[in-house]
């Protein structure tokens, strides 16, 4: 099944395989039940529901409250490149290395963007790369319950002058972007699932790469236990599992660069903005 959130004129609704839900169902209620109750609920309705399809606007598929957290340094090929970048690069060894992993706050969900909607670039950084990333959906008991595409826009400039830095590297205006919505599957449905990112620039490529999800250091269920512990999330939550693609050192993001991620069956495009 695959949930998408839609702006229906002055409202906002989800729809689950391009069929509204009934209006006081929304994300919030669906990751606060069980899994197993919210998958059986949501098929129930699938053979309940109107067969007319909705062609109202994406939104990104998350409700204001909901958090975006993020993991670091989980593939190794961003390990080199953060070492390689930081004048203090063997912090990014050690993470990498450690029990505990890198989790770091992303953005709240008022803040993130949709597909097809502008993603931004920081003006007081002069290194700036997307970073395509599975992004887990979990409900309030810490199930995963499906996953959707995110690109986690980083400065890479400001944290490879202090890893203290990392909070203003990575949360600022337009820095993540979610979508084009949520596929429900199981957690072994996501482990080696291809990774693509495409950066086009005047309608002239200038980057692509790809890896397999399955290239995560850690299993994706350790990564949302460490976020769960002494940290509740009664609406839910989304986990960013980190990038394993790095562009080259001399590229920079610019304004209306196109950014396409593929992740999966699902395919995230943002037009850097102003």
């Amino acid at each position: 099944m695959f949930l998408t959130h839609h702006q229906n004129g002055r409202e906002t609704r989800w729809a689950v395989d391009g069929r509204f839900l009934p209006r006081p169902l929304n994300l919030s209620t669906l990751l606060g039940l069980p899994k197993a109750t919210m998958l059986e609920l949501l098929q129930k309705l699938v053979y309940e529901l109107s067969t007319e399809k909705t062609d109202s606007p994406l939104l990104a598929p998350l409700e204001e409250q909901h958090e975006v957290w993020a993991s670091g340094v989980t593939y190794l090929r961003s390990q080199e490149a953060r070492q390689s970048e930081s004048e203090v690069g063997d912090v990014y060894t050690k993470v990498y290395t450690a029990t505990r992993p890198e989790l770091f706050f992303k953005a709240i969900g008022w803040r993130v963007v949709g597909h097809n909607l502008p993603i931004r670039v920081r003006q007081d950084s002069k290194w700036n790369v997307p970073e395509p990333e599975l992004v887990l959906v979990v409900n309030r008991e810490g199930e995963i319950v499906g996953y959707t595409a995110g690109n986690d826009v980083s400065s890479r400039s400001i944290e490879g002058e202090n890893p203290l830095y990392l909070p203003q590297a990575k949360v600022y205006n337009g820095s993540c972007a979610l979508g084009p919505g949520i596929v429900l599957a199981e957690p072994d449905a996501l482990r080696d699932l291809p990774v693509q990112l495409t950066i086009t620039r005047q309608d002239v490529k200038l980057f692509e790469d790809s890896t397999r999800t399955s290239q995560i250091k850690r299993p994706l269920e350790e990564l949302v236990t460490y976020l769960q512990k002494e940290l509740d999330f009664p609406y839910g939550g989304f986990l960013m599992t980190g990038t394993g693609i790095v562009p080259p050192d001399n590229f920079n993001l610019q304004t209306e660069d196109m950014v396409q991620i593929s992740i999966g069956e699902l395919t995230l495009v943002n037009t850097v903005g102003v």
